[in-house]
């Protein structure tokens, strides 16, 4: 970043509340509710959300239980907050600053409560600022997102450049095989040899999911594939279990407080069965999970404020930019952003894949916007492409 911006700035960070050298949050969940296949609540092969009903209701209460203020304090505005307390102990009349994924809504719900603190914002990987869902859109957004990504890692599959390890000569023919492999394995999971647990059709999905955060995590999803793929259905598999790390009592903590006391949630189970049925019709890839429940519906606290409306109406000074095809973020997404900031932005769009583009997707003309516009202040004129 330094090299980037021609030493301009002097870089600080900071750790939000509940990670870090910050206050822990902690709700005191379980280990198997800690587990990313399970605590992203993928619905049972059928469709079913029972087991992700029961374990959304176990995770809200021990958060009521266990998390305290800390908890409870855990909101976008508060972070708005707390990044504008940093600035007074800066001595800083503006800040300029780049955020990132959901440091996108970070930095624009700050724009928009403190507009005239900010001098050169810049917002990658931007999702919808919807204020009425709040980071529950961007969770249902992710299974379009995967639409979006998911023919990025097929040309690179069926590249003759893989050699032994090419899923399909043709680029066409993967996302069915991905697609007939995870059904296969919903109906006979298979073994991991290292550790005796099972590969089902939602831990290939979860892996699929990761996988298309950039090219450079193609290979565990190839990988795997080809591990199923080569070995007889009653073998163990000797490639190695992924996703094994339990999510940290601070990373479960700090989602469900921020996601939660953001925005209230639907509260009929009802209502996200029959999302999840659409979604998995029209996104089979992620098969429901990003329309399924969450600890949300059964949060014991309302949220203390309303959410946060981006608007057009504040300075001028804020630079998007954006991968066509972001699996987390996707580029939908992004546009409702874009809208809602009005003129106070511009947008640069990146035709690739990934979730982060500045200094990460490798693209110089969108390097090369951002850091002139940190450097020199200077924006294109007009919404762009590279």
């Amino acid at each position: 970043m330094r090299k980037a911006t021609k030493g301009a700035y002097d870089v600080v960070s900071f750790d939000p509340r509940g990670v870090g050298g910050s206050t822990a949050a902690d709700c005191g969940v379980s280990e198997d509710d800690r587990r990313m296949v399970e605590f992203r609540a993928w619905p049972d092969p059928h469709g079913d959300i029972s087991d992700g009903v029961a374990r959304a209701r176990r995770v809200a209460e021990a958060c009521a239980r266990n998390g305290g203020d800390v908890l409870r304090s855990l909101t976008t505005r508060n972070e708005a907050r707390d990044i504008d307390s940093l600035r007074k102990a800066l001595g800083e009349k503006k800040l300029s600053a780049v955020g990132t994924s959901y440091g996108t809504y970070a930095g624009a719900v700050y724009a928009q409560m403190f507009p005239e603190r900010t001098d050169r914002w810049v917002l990658d990987s931007s999702g919808d600022p919807d204020p009425s869902r709040a980071l529950r859109g961007w969770l249902a957004n992710m299974a379009q997102g995967a639409d979006d990504a998911f023919p990025d890692f097929a040309r690179w599959a069926a590249d003759p450049a893989r050699g032994k390890d090419r899923l399909a000569e043709r680029a066409e023919d993967v996302r069915p095989m991905f697609l007939a492999m995870a059904a296969e394995l919903d109906r006979k999971p298979r073994t991991f040899k290292d550790t005796g647990r099972p590969l089902t059709g939602n831990l290939l999905r979860q892996v699929m999911q990761l996988s298309l955060y950039g090219s450079e995590r193609y290979p565990d999803l190839a990988t795997l594939m080809q591990a199923v793929r080569n070995s007889s259905g009653t073998d163990p598999l000797t490639v190695a279990e992924p996703l094994t790390e339990l999510l940290s009592q601070r990373d479960v903590a700090v989602f469900a407080g921020i996601a939660c006391n953001d925005v209230a949630w639907p509260r009929d189970v009802a209502s996200y069965e029959r999302a999840v049925a659409a979604d998995r019709a029209r996104h089979p890839l992620t098969a429901g999970m990003p329309a399924t429940i969450t600890p949300c519906a059964f949060w014991k606290d309302e949220p203390a404020e309303k959410p946060t409306r981006i608007t057009s109406r504040g300075p001028s000074n804020i630079l998007m930019v954006q991968n066509l095809r972001d699996p987390a973020t996707p580029y939908v997404g992004a546009l409702k952003m874009r809208e809602a900031l009005g003129d106070r932005a511009r947008l640069v769009t990146v035709d690739a894949g990934g979730h982060g583009v500045w200094l990460n997707s490798g693209n110089a003309c969108s390097d090369r916007a951002v850091s002139e516009f940190l450097v020199s202040g200077k924006r294109p004129a007009d919404d762009m492409a590279c």
